[in-house]
């Protein structure tokens, strides 16, 4: 659901967002969401659209601490088109102010085959999407419907919704004391405070219901009578939304890696952990299941017994990783390999199932130079490094995160979040850089909140709208299995589900998956209510009782580095998901 390296930390709320006048009226497609006066005008206007501009580095102030921003889209902006649609900062009194979206495009390839739009959410909350027509252009889809990205409300290129810098820091461990608890309610009490002081007048508005109807703004402004959805992680809830705000504005949906419509938000959050978890534990039943390849045990208890172990070994002396951070390197590079490396390694890359060797090998030989007092490899540091900073889910430290989530009431009790903290350091210490470990049970913004949101959770349902696809992975610790077919049921809507995958986001990176959208989106050819795909295949390492003959081949085939392997099992991204680096 969101995620944390290459980034700034600490943030308050700095916002830019334009008191603009609206762009020119047009006769646009009929304003279903307006039918007060005061709204016509937003949904009468008819974009400027131009090529796309190059992305701009942000201020020093606003660059990481441990790494460099990139645009992995540089060069290509200008293959798109961008416009900017203004909306209501408050939909119930549209004359308090505006705000800017900037919207992309690219129009159908066939123009005789065209079927309308497709727009495109990647999450968050805070994610921004204005790229992802890029990443799909070469899709089957791009035949037949205008692509169409956009950054929501507080996000990227439209009016944005940033944070001060706070001088508190959240403890940076996977498994704090009892008396560290209190730093990251410290933390979390600061950077709401922060955010209170530069945004609070927009705050209560940065809402998934007013995204929702930004939304049914810009399918007016593209002056179509209905819109194509496709939305990942926490843009399925979104699109949830829309479709029950504006059934009549929603044709087909596609819902990648839901939301638990019932665990809004807090409960979100702690499931994230037991879904990292479950992959920590079926690594380990594989791994104990090939002893004599990798020998950290031969059950699962024994090998996470022998992670365990090396987790209070490496808490006391880490091992230093013998290879320099790549001058290129545009992300976090581990100078150390320590308990907390340990617990995220771990967390991260148990999810892709084609690199459990190699995570088995790098664990061991972990092990092996905790052992001996000596430095690891420096093919295994760059596996390691591989896959610490390729997995996580690119966070957005912008305020937006920190708003849109509070908009479901959190507790208020801080014994309750401190009794929460004592078990998950103990039983989910896997930190992913994504929610998961005890920063996914600890005090945050919201425990603090400062404003009232102005209205409650919308109701999902799906009535006057066509039915819409689910599509849910079985290992998805960011957005849990459970919540696709709970959000299926709740929308009546088609389920595929994904086995042993730990994907999240498989649209475009599951061929399967692909298959069956593509068939649903261009065709209109529904799958079966509830239908399977698999997922990539786990590493071809015969267990300890397959045949000899099979076992002594695997052996002969000495294979790649431990670095190549991980960067080739890693190399595939979905939609949305930026490109890997070459």
């Amino acid at each position: 659901m969101r995620g944390t390296r290459g980034v700034r930390r600490g943030a308050g709320i700095a916002l830019a967002f334009g008191m603009t006048a609206l762009v020119a009226v047009a006769v646009g497609a009929p304003a279903q969401g307006a039918e007060d006066d005061e709204l016509a005008e937003f949904y009468g206007q008819e974009p400027d659209w131009a090529e796309c501009p190059e992305w701009e580095q942000p201020p020093p102030s606003e660059q990481p601490e441990d790494g460099i921003i990139v645009d992995p889209w540089q060069g290509q902006w200008k293959l798109m088109e961008c416009a900017t649609v203004v909306v209501p900062l408050n939909y119930e009194e549209p004359g308090e102010g505006s705000l800017r979206l900037e919207v992309s495009r690219i129009k159908a390839k066939d123009e005789e085959r065209r079927q309308g739009v497709l727009l495109f959410n990647p999450g968050g909350p805070g994610g921004g999407g204005l790229a992802m027509p890029l990443g799909s252009r070469d899709f089957e889809v791009a035949e037949s419907f205008d692509l169409i990205g956009f950054d929501p409300r507080g996000v990227g290129r439209s009016s944005q919704l940033m944070c001060e810098t706070v001088e508190e820091r959240k403890p940076d461990t996977t498994r704090p004391t009892d008396e560290q608890f209190a730093e990251y309610t410290e933390y979390a009490q600061a950077r709401e405070e922060a955010c209170e002081r530069a945004g609070g007048g927009i705050r209560p508005h940065i809402n998934t219901a007013n995204t929702a109807r930004d939304m049914d703004v810009i399918r007016a402004a593209l002056g179509e009578e209905k819109i194509n959805y496709l939305g990942y992680s926490y843009g399925t809830y979104l699109g949830a939304v829309y479709g029950s705000l504006f059934p009549e504005g929603l044709n087909r949906s596609v819902l990648d890696s839901s939301i638990h419509p019932d665990w809004l938000w807090r409960e979100q959050f702690l499931q994230q952990s037991v879904g990292v978890r479950s992959n920590v534990e079926a690594w380990a039943e594989w791994v104990g299941e090939r002893d004599s390849t990798f020998g950290l045990g031969a059950s699962e208890d024994e090998v996470l017994a022998a992670t365990e172990a090396l987790a209070a070994e490496l808490a006391e002396t880490p091992v230093t990783i013998d290879r320099e951070r790549p001058e290129d390197w545009p992300a976090y590079w581990p100078r150390e390999f320590d308990r907390d490396a340990l617990d995220s390694f771990l967390a991260l890359g148990t999810q892709p199932r084609p690199v459990w060797d190699v995570v088995a090998e790098v664990v061991a030989e972990v092990r092996a130079a905790s052992a001996e007092d000596a430095p690891l490899s420096p093919d295994a540091g760059a596996a390691a490094a591989n896959i610490l900073t390729e997995q996580g889910i690119p966070r957005v430290e912008s305020g937006v995160y920190d708003t849109v989530t509070c908009e479901a009431d959190w507790p208020g009790d801080l014994a309750t979040y401190y009794d929460d903290m004592r078990e998950y350091r103990d039983k989910y210490p896997y930190h992913d850089f994504n929610g998961s470990g005890v920063v996914g049970a600890a005090p945050t913004t919201c425990t603090f909140r400062s404003f009232d949101p102005p209205e409650p959770l919308v109701g999902l349902e799906r009535d006057g709208y066509p039915t819409g696809l689910v599509i849910q992975a079985d290992g998805d610790p960011a957005t849990q299995y459970a919540g696709g077919p709970a959000m299926a049921d709740a929308l009546d809507n088609q389920l595929i589900s994904v086995r042993d995958s730990g994907t999240h986001g498989l649209y475009g990176l599951n061929e399967c998956v692909t298959e069956k959208v593509n068939d649903y989106l261009i065709n209109g050819v529904l799958p079966p209510s509830r239908s399977e795909c698999d997922s990539a295949p786990r590493p071809d390492v015969p267990a300890d009782d397959a045949p000899l003959a099979e076992r002594e081949a695997a052996g002969a085939d000495q294979g790649d580095s431990l670095e190549d392997r991980a960067r080739d099992a890693l190399a595939d991204r979905s939609l949305w998901q930026t490109p890997a680096r070459s």
